[in-house]
């Protein structure tokens, strides 16, 4: 098993790589209790969501585990979920059985990309410091997310943001394990991630800030509601507007899996010569995972960025990805368990994790414009836009325009200025 997985490459033990799966798990655990919800509302049944999202995520992880030795956590992915159910069924009026077939095309689709090494290929060929960019903005862009989910950072109509109530109880105690969980890191406490959650979760039900479980075990859901959907709804899906949410469903989930993969790589110290190593096969356990995961009865997946929670806190190999997956299946029947881990309890490690991954930005060849305007870009919109996959577009977008400015353009990969025209009729259309 270590030698599968290059324990001692990567420098890595088993109990490293149990906390930094276990910490991922936590904080990612959330997606059971909100992509049931968010996909319920257009009118999907909630317990079925429920096991195909746990199930989703029991095979993704372990796909991306073992095929490509990545300490990754899959299922489906936040932001398209919200896509599914306001945009396209709430918004377009389309059917959720005809929308998740719609899914299941964008996932084969990805599948076929996927095995000809186009995702693999495009990846490659992004310059090193919008690599860089990729990984920084992702770190402001999960910080935001932990300020938001703690209440610390909320809306405001004059300002856009506001700084939150700090003396109230759930802002408090995400404060609290923000505090304490940089204290263990700083001292150099190894999963010092993992034992700020544990200590913040029982801080939180003393105080009566966390409901404490009323019960261990829970039934498990039937999936009958959603499984195997997409098959009878194949006739009803190639529509004009169908196929512009297919490429919207591929686009987005395409750049948000390269940019968790990038940030990942990154943190982890396994990219190498700008290249991430396995990307082949990480790609082909995401977009597999999604084909899978739309038969069950769910959205498009991705590979989730809190993964990276798991890497600072020791999590180097796919045997972290291993435990992510035996710990969704458990949650299949300790899910009444899950009400502990609420957004104030992960919200620190999320803030602190995005801390971590800004450090990349100093590998930026800051000095050179034509280097730092698309980098800046990069980096600003993803928090600004609140979308991974948006902040990679606009970056890609500028990047050829300084280069060519300077008269570079020979020195621009081809592959770039195909995203560069894609990206632009994109955002017109939208």
């Amino acid at each position: 098993m270590k030698n599968f997985f290059e324990f001692s490459l990567r420098k890595t033990t088993y109990k490293q790589e149990f906390i930094g799966g276990l910490t991922t798990f936590l904080s990612m655990a959330y997606i059971l209790v909100v992509n049931p919800l968010v996909l319920s509302e257009s009118g999907m049944d909630k317990g079925a969501v429920f096991t195909a999202t746990a199930i989703t995520a029991v095979i993704g992880s372990l796909l991306i585990g073992i095929l490509a030795n990545y300490p990754i956590g899959i299922a489906p992915s936040i932001g398209l979920n919200s896509f599914f159910t306001y945009s396209v069924v709430l918004g377009m009026g389309i059917r959720w059985e005809v929308a998740l077939t719609g899914v299941f095309i964008s996932g084969i689709l990805f599948v076929l990309l996927s095995v000809l090494k186009i995702r693999e290929k495009i990846i490659n060929v992004i310059p090193q410091d919008l690599k860089y960019a990729i990984a920084g903005g992702i770190g402001f862009f999960v910080a935001f997310i932990g300020l938001k989910n703690a209440k610390i950072i909320v809306g405001s109509e004059a300002t856009f943001v506001s700084l939150g109530e700090l003396t109230s109880g759930s802002t408090g105690l995400a404060l609290f394990g923000f505090i304490i969980t940089s204290v263990l890191l700083v001292r150099g406490v190894r999963g010092g991630i993992f034992y700020g959650m544990v200590i913040s979760s029982i801080v939180g039900m003393i105080f009566g800030i966390i409901e404490k479980p009323t019960q261990i075990i829970g039934s498990i859901p039937s999936l009958e509601p959603t499984f195997g959907v997409v098959f009878t709804e194949l006739p009803n899906v190639f529509t004009p507007e169908l196929i512009i949410v297919i490429f919207t469903f591929l686009f987005v989930g395409f750049f948000d899996t390269a940019g968790t993969l990038i940030a990942v790589a990154s943190q982890a110290g396994i990219l190498k010569n700008n290249k991430i190593p396995n990307a082949g096969p990480a790609l082909l356990a995401d977009s597999s995972s999604s084909v899978i995961g739309s038969i069950l009865g769910t959205s498009t997946t991705a590979s989730f960025i809190e993964s990276t929670a798991g890497i600072a806190a020791g999590a180097r190999t796919g045997f972290a990805s291993i435990v992510i997956s035996g710990l969704f299946f458990l949650s299949l029947f300790f899910s009444p368990l899950l009400a502990v881990v609420t957004s104030e309890i992960t919200a620190p490690a999320l803030i602190i994790v995005g801390a971590m991954m800004v450090a990349e930005v100093r590998h930026i060849n800051w000095t050179k414009l034509d280097i730092a305007i698309p980098a800046f870009t990069t980096i600003i919109m993803m928090p600004l836009t609140f979308s991974v996959a948006t902040g990679i577009a606009l970056g890609f977008i500028m990047y050829p325009v300084t280069m060519i400015a300077l008269g570079r353009y020979k020195q621009v990969h081809p592959i770039m200025y195909v995203l560069f025209v894609t990206f632009i009729a994109y955002f017109i259309y939208l």
